[in-house]
């Protein structure tokens, strides 16, 4: 062993070589030790959290080691289907390596002259079967004829396979294999077997770590390792990762195209618009801080786009627009990353995942998101849910030059395909005589043909099939059109070997526009071929259309819809009016008692009564700001003890002037009158000595479960009653009980003298959603005063209990 380590140092003093490349060759060496050392470190470590996982959860290990159902409430745990696992993998593991022996390696000794040779010496898998750390079950926006499930698939494998190729020997040992596969059940039958067919394919692509063995070790040798791992992420993902499948049908004579190629839910169109307080990452000397050139990164599931590079700026504009094809909702998100660009290696800078299942039902957000894994930074985005149309009227070219429609191909097969392209001249037969007896078996072969489909400036290229006349390729493709009157599609089928092309066809878009479905589904006469040369396709025409925003949608951003009833006033003496919304089935109010000694003898009613207005009965009388999402015209802050005495003189018939502990869910808000939070001034010193409302604050609260935080939204105040003649300057202050460090607590900006104050900031607390349903939000209105005065602090102050409360739907309201 010592003159093997020592022959190549040898072997550079015998050539005459320099001493540097026995220290590159020393490098090279002890990176790709540590990368094999890495790897089983990383190996031994997954082997040591699949023996005893509820330890390792016990010891509290860093989160992404953690189980889906650890962070997910949504996901379950299903122990007796890893039982189920554990008793047939021996049985799964003999079929297996069956298959390796039987199908695998005849088709990999067909592929090329020097394969031929290819030998399984040895295929075991181990004694280690994949784990499903947790299923989650979909019950909400999916098709009631289907079951859908998202698996947390975990495979740490002690798997060893060896093969030889021309003396060679090449293997695997271990492997490691972490993604979300997503099982499809559909169509729901009602005769056995139940099911018609069963789609499975992993959201993003999944992490995979091989552990290799004999030759193969020399693809951990650092720069081939990146390049071999990219080339095998690529293999995967161009059959299992969205939008690619595998469906399996279950029923016979069951027509599974659909399923495989089902039309993608809609399109996301994403305006990266600015940046702003971006951390610096570029330094002078190592201590010296400079500017960044940050430039970002967007992707849904396999399609990234990258936006350019804004130089020396900490606050980039880019202005740019970035589409995707949407192809599963839920479970599809938007990944932005920030990186720094470096003549090295680039920064990071910070990133941002956002659920396109709350842009779908949002249709448009337009908003500044913080940034995660960062220090600073906020992302202005504008995104567009777009949905897909079968409407030829709403197809119209844009102005601005974005798509207005989307193509989506179905590549089918091809017939009767010429051997080469001397065959067949414009459908005439052209044979050329060719001398070389090789260049002439080598062109009476059949062809490996794959194709070329072009629209406007997009080409996109199919699978190969190799040795076949009659080719099946069974791909779909997405195409985004910008006039769908004017371009066309065109086909190229080329042989992979000689690079030429087979036939070619050129389909017109506005074809798909005369037909009533936009659809075409037949066999296209190819040209440049043979004349009963074919290739089937079916293509489909959907218009892209931008929905209005629904404006009972709860949104939880920073443009949350302010919702509240029009307020109308007429002046007639001291006559008031106030007029909300159409509502259906609004109950009256009762008379108003001016006395307040007659409200004692009332009985007590539940405070979730709510109240209309009645022109009756209110035409002679104010109506209470506290019960009402009504803003007054006059401004409190004129006359701020009429206002508190006027008040003081109505009072409602219902005790609603105490602390209210419970929102009402969101599903109440579009059908009640009034809906409010008030502030509650129970020790509070006021001029007639009766507690009561003290204004109203607007919040919109929600969970969002892909950040695993809650959001908690302050839009504003109004009527707020002033504990001073000079005026207050109020802010929010928030606590998530029971916790009271002042770490935790949030506080919004101080608004100078007003009673109205307008704040549109977001706060985010990072817990559990169990967590969160056991806490409750405290939430009070402060008036920012110097340190010796005297004036009172707090305004007014909600409590809500959030264990009742629909937190992923969301609410918002006064």
């Amino acid at each position: 062993r010592a003159l093997l380590w020592l022959g190549p140092v040898y072997l550079a003093g015998y050539l005459g070589l320099s001493g540097s490349w026995v220290l590159l060759g020393l490098a090279l060496w002890l990176c790709w030790g540590r990368n094999r050392r890495w790897k089983r470190d990383r190996l031994a470590a997954a082997f040591a959290l699949l023996e005893d996982e509820r330890e390792a959860v016990c010891r509290g290990l860093a989160a992404r080691h953690l189980p889906a159902w650890v962070h997910f409430p949504d996901v379950e745990r299903v122990e007796w289907l890893n039982k189920v696992l554990v008793q047939a993998w021996p049985y799964f593991a003999t079929i297996m390596e069956k298959t390796f022996k039987e199908v695998l390696e005849p088709k990999i000794r067909a592929k090329n002259v020097h394969l031929k040779t290819c030998t399984f010496t040895k295929i075991h898998f181990g004694e280690k079967c994949p784990r499903i750390n947790g299923i989650k079950a979909y019950t909400k926006e999916i098709d009631r004829r289907q079951i859908t499930l998202d698996l947390q698939i975990c495979y740490i494998g002690d798997c060893e396979i060896h093969m030889d190729i021309s003396k060679f020997n090449l293997g695997v040992k271990g492997v490691q294999l972490y993604g979300t596969l997503r099982v499809i059940l559909e169509p729901l039958l009602t005769d056995a077997p139940f099911i018609g067919a069963v789609t499975l394919f992993f959201m993003q692509r999944p992490h995979l770590e091989i552990n290799w063995a004999g030759m193969s070790n020399l693809l951990d040798v650092p720069g081939i390792n990146v390049m071999s791992d990219s080339l095998i992420q690529d293999f995967i993902a161009a059959r299992l990762v969205l939008p690619n499948r595998i469906t399996v049908p279950l029923k016979k004579n069951m027509n599974i195209a659909h399923l495989r190629f089902p039309i993608p839910h809609g399109v996301i169109r994403v305006h990266l618009l600015e940046a702003e307080n971006l951390v610096q990452k570029d330094s002078f000397l190592g201590a010296i801080r400079g500017k960044s050139d940050p430039y970002a990164l967007l992707r849904v599931g396999t399609v990234q786009y990258r936006s350019k590079t804004v130089s020396r700026d900490l606050n980039p504009i880019w202005n740019e627009t970035f589409e995707f094809v949407v192809h599963e909702v839920p479970g599809q998100d938007l990944e932005v990353d920030l990186y720094d660009e470096d003549p090295d290696k680039d920064d990071f800078m910070g990133s941002l995942l956002i659920s396109l299942v709350d842009v779908m039902n949002d249709r448009t957000v337009d908003e500044w998101f913080p940034l995660s894994k960062t220090t600073s930074g906020h992302l202005h985005l504008k995104l567009e849910w777009l949905s897909l149309v079968n409407d030829q009227e709403k197809l119209q070219e844009d102005k601005k030059g974005l798509s207005t429609a989307i193509l989506i191909v179905y590549l089918d097969s091809a017939f009767n395909l010429p051997k080469n392209h001397f065959e067949y001249s414009n459908g005439e037969c052209g044979v050329k005589k060719i001398k070389n007896n090789k260049y002439l078996k080598k062109m009476e072969r059949e062809p490996s043909s794959f194709v070329l489909l072009t629209v406007g400036n997009k080409t996109q290229k199919s699978k190969t099939c190799n040795f076949s006349k009659d080719p099946m390729w069974g791909q779909a493709f997405t195409f985004f059109v910008h006039s769908a009157h004017s371009q066309s599609l065109h086909v190229e089928i080329k042989d992979k070997d000689r690079d030429s092309a087979l036939g070619t066809s050129v389909v017109c878009l506005s074809h798909l526009i005369k037909d009533p479905n936009m659809t075409l589904d037949q066999r296209f006469q190819l040209d440049h071929s043979s004349s009963d040369s074919f290739i089937k396709m079916k293509l489909v025409l959907r218009t892209l259309n931008v929905e209005e925003p629904d404006p009972q949608r709860v949104k939880a951003g920073v443009n949350a819809s302010k919702q509240g009833p029009v307020h109308v006033m007429e002046k007639g003496g001291n006559q008031q009016k106030f007029a909300s919304p159409p509502k259906p089935e609004v109950s009256e109010v009762p008379p108003v008692i001016k006395d307040t000694t007659a409200l004692e003898s009332l009985p007590k009613k539940d405070s979730k009564e709510y109240l209309g207005t009645n022109d009756s009965s209110t035409a002679s009388s104010e109506t209470v700001a506290g019960l009402n999402e009504t803003e007054h015209e006059q401004n409190p802050e004129h006359h701020p003890l009429s206002a508190l005495h006027t008040r003081a003189a109505v009072v409602p018939p219902l005790p609603v002037i105490q602390e209210l502990r419970l929102a009402p869910s969101v599903t109440s808000l579009g059908s009640l009158p009034s809906s409010c939070f008030e502030l509650s001034s129970s020790n509070l010193d006021l001029h007639n000595g009766t507690e009561m409302p003290l204004g109203e604050i607007q919040l919109t609260v929600r969970y969002a479960s892909v950040r695993q935080s809650l959001v908690v939204l302050v839009n504003g105040c109004r009527n707020l009653v002033s504990s001073s003649n000079r005026g207050v300057d109020p802010y929010v202050r928030i606590y998530l009980l029971p916790d009271r460090r002042w770490a935790s607590r949030k506080k919004t900006s101080v608004k100078k003298k007003t009673l109205n104050p307008q704040y549109d900031e977001k706060f985010e607390f990072f817990e559990s959603l169990e967590d969160v349903k056991k806490r409750t939000l405290d939430i009070a209105v402060k008036n920012s005063r110097p340190f010796i005065s005297q004036e009172r602090k707090e305004l007014g102050k909600v409590r809500i209990d959030l264990s009742q409360e629909d937190l992923i739907k969301g609410f918002a309201q006064w």
